[in-house]
């Protein structure tokens, strides 16, 4: 659908992009003041015991050291609060299971203790000095028997869950959601074939460049200040004020630039630790994780087992289809329910004429590190077994996978029943599919990958190496109905600009940009007009934060509504100082006349002067403010495609090129929403090839750095190509829908996809490593 915008819909340039580029940007650690302590922390390197004791004598005599904290001290001045380090929504659908300090760890890299000194290097010297006296437990490694009898448990004190759904810790289960439509078993007995398979994601984690980070310091009036990286200042001050039974408003929080996010910032668990330290002391407190410390105590993307079952006849009507998730959420269970709803409501709408549908999903603890936010949010894990379960399923058919999709995938006008049965942990909603573009997506895509001549080919260009094609198609959400909210407000000043403040994180990703291409567009002025603030909670307005896919489409929609509101109170104005009843009005790049005699104009500039000096009795500040919430999640939708290239001699497979054709309604930034895809492509590529959590027998983690991780570096990047498919979406802020995690649940299946038409081994475990690959070729030659 053709629309004809002045601002939304091109390329504006990246508004913090030159402060970015030349290094000016502000994060958190670049903030500083006179006295600021620095904080290290002592880590468990054991996966599960009993702190019996704890000696810090040493600790206090380092010279600088100020305070020195643990569960023995940290309670002496407020009651000891379980919580959930989760930045969801009121109340969360998250176990208030976390503590500030414990006297339990729970795995290998659970807080200890932590010191808070005038450098450092004192204080990680300190650190070293703590001695604890541990009674082991026996650790839980193993999801799949975390609810047998007489395993170890995992949390034993006052955990609880704050929501009304299945939570049991005396059997290790953090969450259960199971649900069914029709006859699962009536529908597997009249299939023609039933194919039944079992897939397994792995831990990974988002690797931000920037690490958690947290400021906190008193202003003059003695508010506490929490300079964080974080995606959710809101639900960090929550947080901050419930974790130390401080009041909510004495606390202020601030986001500045933030590195990068990805989900792991969707938490707070360091800003307590640093506003707790601030407390105590009276002076400014610094934590900043280091690069180790990111990888082993802060979050990752949970492993899931996924288990689907099919009926399928020979026509490839799907008569049943069951998944049976077992996701694992570590030591403590943030997103640990909503995840585990996420890998089923945004998967299984995808083929909607499955009149059979069963999900059976538990989460778990287990003495492993803690799992949360990620970008994709088990949508990723869920896509990774069910689009090879779909590859595996037309092979077997001999049928074209595009054909079959394209046939069996949600339309235009359709819903699905799995919409109202599950939702972000709790039932979901209605929803009709007003916009969906997936099956020119298929096409556009298998043309740019060259589907049709190389599917199936076995091309081989020199000895060893085969090549192959694979694909895959996801669908997301944008934001969660009825449940997240953002609000803006907009003022106008004497030079005709627009301060814009709003809740929303921009996280790197370009909110902001967008937000005020969006202002723009409403008021027909030059995005350069709109100074942008957001993420200030003594100043800006509410928002959820930047999570669930919400930035464009949720914070957008308030910026929007807000934006019309402010241009209704402009023209008010503007008819009394022009004397033209508003009816008459028209605007237009800052200017206001009168429709009937155009000589009889003004701009935002003289406007807002009049408005403040020259109005009398009317004086006022011209305003506008706006919240919006969705009651439904338009998905976007995307088709991605892979040719790999396997070398049968080593198993390794590198990926020649990677197609990505997505339709998220009307892109507001194309050149930006490209590279949100390409870099959520790539954190896919990297997730499904080398990216790893290596671990001893004790549960430790054995290579918590970039290089032994095996994240994809500048160099390792194939050729990647982005495809817009527009399509405009009625609900969404000028037809946008969302793009920033769709894009990353493709990667994975494809590229598998991928390996077995080159050389017909499926690998059904991720990472996808040449030892796997190679392993997989030896069984089939034997």
């Amino acid at each position: 659908m053709d629309r004809d915008f002045s601002s939304v819909g091109h390329d504006v340039e990246k508004i913090d992009g030159l402060s970015l580029a030349t290094g000016t940007g502000r994060y958190t650690d670049d903030f500083d003041a006179p006295g600021t302590l620095h904080v290290a922390v002592l880590y468990s390197p054991h996966a599960h015991g009993i702190i019996k004791d704890i000696d810090d004598s040493e600790a206090w005599k380092v010279p600088g050291v100020v305070d020195v904290m643990s569960y023995k001290n940290a309670y002496d001045d407020m009651p000891k609060v379980v919580h959930t380090t989760a930045g969801q929504g009121f109340p969360e659908p998250s176990p208030y299971d976390s503590w500030l300090f414990d006297d339990k760890v729970r795995f290998a890299g659970d807080r200890v203790a932590a010191v808070a000194a005038e450098t450092l290097d004192i204080a990680r010297e300190a650190v070293s000095k703590i001695k604890v006296e541990y009674e082991l437990q026996k650790p839980l490694f193993d999801p799949e028997r975390a609810m047998d009898p007489g395993v170890p448990v995992v949390h034993d004190r006052d955990e609880y869950m704050p929501i009304p759904v299945p939570y049991d810790p005396s059997k290790n289960l953090m969450a259960e959601k199971i649900f069914s439509i029709g006859d699962v078993e009536k529908g597997l007995a009249e299939a023609d074939i039933v194919l039944d398979q079992v897939y397994h994601t792995h831990y990974a984690h988002h690797c931000m460049m920037e690490p958690h980070s947290a400021f906190a310091l008193f202003d003059e009036t003695g508010r506490m200040i929490v300079y964080s990286s974080t995606s959710v200042p809101f639900h960090v001050r929550r947080i901050v004020a419930q974790v130390l039974d401080y009041p909510l408003r004495k606390v202020h929080v601030i986001k500045p630039r933030v590195g990068g996010a990805y989900g792991g910032k969707q938490e707070a668990f360091i800003e307590p630790l640093a506003a707790k330290f601030a407390l105590r002391t009276g002076r400014p407190v610094k934590a900043i994780l280091s690069r180790e410390e990111v990888f082993t105590s802060s979050r990752t993307r949970h492993p899931m087992r996924v288990h689907v079952t099919a009926g399928v006849m020979k026509d490839g009507t799907i008569t049943a289809l069951r998944m049976d998730d077992l996701m694992t959420a570590g030591a403590y269970g943030p997103h640990g329910l909503t995840v585990l709803c996420n890998a089923a409501s945004k998967v299984l709408p995808l083929f909607n004429k499955v009149e059979n549908v069963e999900f059976i999903g538990r989460t778990v603890y287990t003495n492993q590190p803690v799992g949360g936010a990620y970008r994709g949010y088990g949508v990723t894990q869920a896509t990774f077994g069910f689009m090879q379960f779909i590859d595996d399923l037309t092979r077997r058919l001999d049928v074209d996978i595009l054909e079959y999709v394209k046939k069996w995938h949600i339309k235009e006008g359709e819903g699905s029943p799995v919409f109202e049965a599950i939702g972000e942990g709790k039932a979901g909603v209605p929803q009709v599919i007003t916009c969906c573009k997936l099956s020119e997506c298929i096409d556009r895509g298998a043309e740019a990958i060259g589907w049709s001549d190389k599917r199936g080919r076995h091309i081989s260009n020199s000895p060893g190496k085969v090549r192959g094609v694979g694909m895959a198609v996801s669908m997301q959400g944008s934001g969660i109905p009825l449940i997240d909210m953002g609000s803006a407000y907009m003022k106008l000043n004497e030079d005709g600009s627009c301060n814009l403040l709003m809740g929303a994180s921009d996280t790197g990703t370009g909110s902001d940009t967008v937000m005020c291409q969006i202002a723009a567009e409403v008021l027909d002025i030059s995005t350069d007009m709109i100074v942008p603030l957001s993420s200030d909670t003594d100043v800006t307005p509410f928002d959820v934060g930047a999570y669930a896919s919400s930035g464009t489409y949720v914070s957008g929609g308030a910026v929007r509504a807000c934006a019309e509101d402010f241009l209704k109170n402009i023209m008010k104005v503007a008819s009394v100082m022009l004397e033209v009843p508003v009816e008459r009005l028209d605007t237009s790049g800052g200017r206001i006349w009168d429709s009937d005699n155009p000589d009889v104009s003004t701009d935002f500039g003289s406007l807002c002067c009049f408005s403040l000096y020259g109005a009398g009795e009317n004086m006022q500040q011209i305003q506008g403010y706006g919240s919006y919430t969705s009651p439904v999640s338009p998905p976007p939708f995307i088709a991605q495609f892979a040719e790999v290239e396997v070398d049968t001699f080593t198993g390794r497979v590198e990926v020649l090129r990677f197609v990505s054709a997505v339709d998220c309604g009307k892109a507001l930034n194309p050149k930006m929403t490209e590279g949100q895809v390409e870099g959520g492509v790539l954190n896919g590529i990297g997730y499904a090839l080398t990216e790893q959590y290596l671990f001893d027998d004790k549960g430790r983690m054995t290579n918590p750095d970039f290089g032994n991780y095996k994240v994809f570096g500048s160099l390792d990047v194939p050729k990647i190509e982005t495809i817009l498919v527009d399509s405009y979406e009625e609900t969404g802020p000028f037809g946008a829908k969302s793009v920033s995690e769709v894009c990353i649940n493709g990667p994975a299946p494809a590229i598998a996809n991928a390996i077995y038409d080159a050389v017909g081994v499926r690998i059904f475990d991720l990472p996808l490593t040449s030892e796997k690959v190679l392993a997989a070729l030896k069984d089939v030659d034997r």
